[in-house]
């Protein structure tokens, strides 16, 4: 049997495998465990959803090759939804590439412009993919640190003028994962200028726009000017929608860029069941009531969470988008150890922030993806634990 390659290698260890030991031995106890950690939707994808995609999978002509860049109708109702959501223009055609999940198509997108020694540009903590797909195109990482200090964005200044000068691609993403921070226009606007300064695809992911809370909303990066130039965006049907199993996401914007991914997924894949995408028309364009409902219950959750971790005295500020509530860890532990200790003595299950990268020491991840009760009884837990 050969050696993995260099590339498998070079990858950190999968911190989340860890956890999932740890919590079967819990388990194999007999605790009752209460998992915080895992990003999943657990409300049910909205019936009309389902109804569509049985009516689509009946008709002979789905069982068939898609189309690799996607069925037009669901391209145009990506371009309708950009329209009405962002007041963002886009050609079906040529400015929107269907996805199996946002994830394939962050991870593919340095296959398309990133040579070996390219850098690129990754935000710290970040969703692990963007790093992976760096490394597995011989791309060169180079972590940009999001410090609570600057509300979690990275500090474009601080990025050394060698890095600036080889990267290729930057990855952003707002509302964040882990952190649930948010960015505004204006700082989208110094991202464009930046990228434009040094030739740089910004690859922004937008999955979660729509868990939005207190009023506000999330911008696209497409709303600057200039932004298409430079920029793409990705998004998924998965957590608005609760589809995380459906495989259904989308990248929009600048034209050579979407066209360079899609060349890649022309190579490697074979598109999206056509009965998904049909899927997808129907949660674009129909009724939106459950997922507005949807956010309202991820809000509900979320105050849980933070008047809980107030109650006990430890610091934590109020997401304003994403199911995560991120908070530095209590009492100078660090995260391991404290994701270990709330585990093992209280049965309840958080991310220890440093699987999201060096910067996220300090600091754990609560995804908000189990019902009320259950949230209110791990606040409760946490409560004797501290006791």
């Amino acid at each position: 049997m050969p050696e993995f390659a260099e590339r498998l290698r070079r990858l950190p260890p999968y911190l989340f495998a860890e956890i999932d030991r740890k919590k079967r031995e819990v388990r194999a106890r007999g605790v009752d465990v209460i998992d915080l950690g895992i990003g999943d939707p657990d409300l049910p994808t909205p019936p009309h959803i389902i109804q569509a995609l049985q009516k689509a999978a009946e008709d002979p002509a789905n069982h068939r090759y898609p189309s690799y860049e996607g069925l037009l109708a669901y391209r145009q109702a990506v371009a309708d939804w950009y329209a009405k959501r962002f007041n963002v223009r886009l050609d079906p055609d040529q400015e929107v590439l269907t996805l199996i999940g946002s994830k394939e198509g962050t991870a593919h997108m340095p296959l398309a412009f990133v040579n070996p020694g390219d850098v690129v540009l990754v935000p710290d903590p970040g969703y692990p993919v963007y790093a992976a797909g760096t490394w597995f195109a011989g791309g060169e990482v180079h972590f940009m640190p999001l410090r609570r200090e600057n509300g979690f964005l990275p500090d474009l200044g601080a990025i050394p003028r060698e890095a600036a000068r080889r990267a290729k691609l930057m990855y952003l993403n707002y509302p964040n994962n882990p952190t649930a921070a948010v960015a505004t226009r204006d700082f989208f606007t110094q991202v464009v200028a930046f990228a434009r300064r040094h030739g740089i695809l910004v690859c922004h992911d937008l999955m979660y726009s729509e868990l939005k809370f207190d009023g506000f909303e999330p911008p696209s990066l497409l709303e600057v000017d200039g932004a298409r130039e430079v920029g793409v965006e990705f998004h998924s049907l998965s957590k608005t929608y609760s589809m995380t199993g459906w495989r259904l996401g989308f990248c929009v914007g600048n034209r050579q860029a979407v066209a360079g991914l899609g060349a890649v997924k022309t190579n490697v894949d074979s598109g999206v069941f056509q009965a998904v995408q049909h899927a997808g028309v129907a949660a674009l364009t129909g009724p939106q009531d459950l997922a507005e409902q949807y956010r309202r219950t991820y809000q509900e959750r979320r105050d849980i969470v933070v008047r809980g971790l107030r109650a006990l005295g430890w610091q934590v500020d109020v997401p304003k988008g994403t199911f995560f509530v991120w908070a530095p860890v209590p009492g100078g532990l660090d995260s391991r150890a404290f994701a270990t200790r709330l585990l093992e003595e209280a049965g309840v299950v958080v991310t220890p922030g440093v699987g999201f990268g060096p910067s996220g020491e300090g600091f754990y991840r609560i995804a908000l993806t189990v019902d009320q009760a259950r949230i209110a009884e791990a606040m409760e837990r946490l409560k004797r634990l501290r006791g």
